[in-house]
């Protein structure tokens, strides 16, 4: 939701350009910023009941890290940033509670324990200590017993059945105190329980389990608190996404050489040496992103009919006019030389392929319906992107909903959206002799030989080519189909050349007048060295020759057909 008043974008912009030329504020707050992670996300989870101790931890780490992100803003003395600073609250009494209650390196799974940390709570640090220290407990209960009684061959066992016990041999039980409850009788010895030794048994068998359920208890009870401050950590997350996002676009700028736009009233988009900023990060070493400029208004220019080969460029130039505007009412700069851009209120999309079977809508069908949204939808300040209108079906009826398409945004009487208009069907040139505000632009390439290259520049004028065989050919396709597709493209264009001069109006390619790839000729009738290589080779004798003189031959038939070509 890029904003649409020229005065917050302005102040955006503002504190973009501030940061960049104090980077030393960005490099300093970057690594406070990194350890607080996602606020927003951690926070919105307690009211769930679906914090773990791990997040609990992060968010403990969050808040301490806005003490210095609250000096850092104050020092740098600048008036938004000092804002920022004031409506942080590091909620003191929180995070001390859960650095208080919670083991530093606490695990994202509360039932495997080990979260709460020592001292916290009582009863916690007494089971723990019964678990860690049993055998010495055991053995401080013999000791004494032996001490009290008088047995020297006194000692502590455990069965299943009864647990812990003291195994007396016959030789002392007559000593045994009358408060020992006999349990078991064995041949050579006695075997008693005493109060003591059941509250240890009791400690120790049940300590464990005793212990996750404590921790369990204690840690919800923490997650409740946590609830408590939803408020003032969304507050603080809204402000540090607000902070990271400035410093971005900031860092964005500098690493990448954008400018600042000039944002404006008018209906105007100016943008000079713009570039794509996704497909620039993507070229290959030592490759550069060729600019291009795109200069768009309501009373002079508002359609832009680019055509050119595929693959030459014409749908980056699209995207890339609409992500700068996007860009500059974000309020970040934009990759460009300098861009003057009027706000906007709407960016319309037509762009791609694509269906929607289950509803039983084709590809043409999504198409139309994504259109018809636009048309019924624009407004002065629109900026319209038509990337392909009219493939999907056959190519008059393309040519002719196109056609009809940038009629009506040119002369509805309603608004003149900004359109951008990438095409295949050159018939559609012929609109910029008809309508004054309709300008033929293309991407121009350069033919050399039999390669073409793609110069990726935007300029006036109309193309006449896609170079769709040529694209084939680079996309792998079999050098048959390939040479053939060539043959069947020349002969269609002479048919058509030859019904328009006799006046015929041709509604489609006469495809039965095709000749078939077996009748055609490997030689050019009207190719003087084609001829010159026919003759060569009738004049041979080649039963006369020896296999030395036919490569020879060969060779210099070769060299005649390349100083030819």
């Amino acid at each position: 939701m890029p904003l649409k008043s020229k005065q917050a974008i302005e102040e955006r912009l503002d504190i973009v350009d501030w940061l960049l030329h104090h980077a030393e504020i960005p490099a300093e707050l970057e690594p406070y910023i990194r350890q607080m992670g996602d606020l927003e996300r951690l926070i919105s989870k307690a009211p769930l009941g679906k914090l773990n101790p791990r997040e609990a931890v992060q968010l403990k780490k969050a808040l301490f890290a806005l003490d210095p992100v609250k000096q850092l803003l104050h020092e740098s003395n600048n008036p938004f940033l000092i804002k920022i600073a004031e409506g942080l609250n590091p909620c003191k009494v929180l995070r001390e509670q859960i650095d208080n209650q919670l083991i530093e390196e606490a695990p994202v799974n509360l039932s495997k324990g080990n979260v709460i940390a020592d001292g916290f709570h009582d009863e916690l640090d007494d089971l723990r200590n019964v678990v860690a220290h049993s055998k010495e407990l055991l053995l401080n209960i013999q000791t004494q017993e032996v001490e009290r009684t008088g047995i020297s061959s006194l000692k502590i066992g455990f069965n299943t059945v009864f647990g812990y016990y003291l195994e007396v041999t016959n030789k002392y039980k007559n000593q045994v105190p009358p408060e020992w409850t006999r349990k078991q009788t064995l041949t050579n010895a006695e075997r008693y329980i005493t109060d003591d030794l059941k509250k240890l048994e009791g400690k120790i068998l049940g300590a464990e389990e005793r212990i996750l359920e404590l921790e369990a208890e204690l840690f919800e009870q923490l997650v409740l608190t946590i609830s408590d401050y939803i408020q003032p950590i969304q507050h603080n997350a809204n402000l540090i996404a607000r902070l990271d996002c400035h410093i971005s676009f900031a860092k964005i700028a500098e690493k990448y050489n954008y400018s600042r736009p000039e944002m404006n009233d008018s209906l105007i988009i100016d943008v000079k040496e713009g570039r794509h900023p996704v497909i620039e990060q993507q070229l290959e070493l030592g490759e550069s992103y060729v600019p291009n400029d795109v200069y768009l208004d309501s009373e002079d220019q508002q359609i832009l009919m680019i055509t050119g080969p595929n693959m030459s460029g014409k749908s980056a130039v699209l995207r890339q006019t609409a992500l700068i505007c996007l860009l500059a009412q974000m309020g970040s700069f934009v990759p460009a030389a300098s861009a003057k851009i009027g706000l906007l209120d709407k960016v319309f999309t037509r762009v791609g392929a694509s269906d929607n079977i289950s509803s039983g809508e084709s590809t043409f069908m999504v198409e139309m319906n994504e259109t018809a949204s636009i048309m019924n939808n624009i407004s002065d300040r629109s900026l319209i992107l038509l990337d392909e209108i009219g493939r999907g079906t056959s190519t008059y009826d393309g040519i002719s909903i196109a056609w009809s398409i940038a009629e009506y945004l040119h002369n509805n009487g309603l608004a003149r959206p900004k359109t951008l208009f990438a095409t295949h069907y050159h018939e559609l040139n012929e609109l910029a002799e008809k309508f004054t505000r309709i300008r033929n632009y293309n991407i121009a390439t350069k033919e050399v030989g039999q390669k073409v290259i793609f110069l990726r520049k935007l300029v006036p004028g109309g193309s006449q080519h896609s170079f769709g065989i040529h694209v084939a050919k680079m996309a792998g396709m079999p050098k048959t189909i390939v040479e053939r597709a060539a043959q069947i493209l020349v002969q269609m264009e002479q048919k058509s050349i030859e019904a328009n001069g006799t006046g015929v109006k041709v509604k489609k390619p006469n495809t039965s007048q095709i000749s078939d790839p077996i009748q055609l000729s490997i030689f050019e009738a009207n190719d003087p060295a084609a001829q010159e290589l026919k003759e060569e080779l009738m004049n041979l004798d080649l039963n006369a020759m020896t296999p030395i003189e036919c490569m020879m031959k060969l060779n210099e038939l070769r060299k005649l057909v390349e100083g030819r070509g």
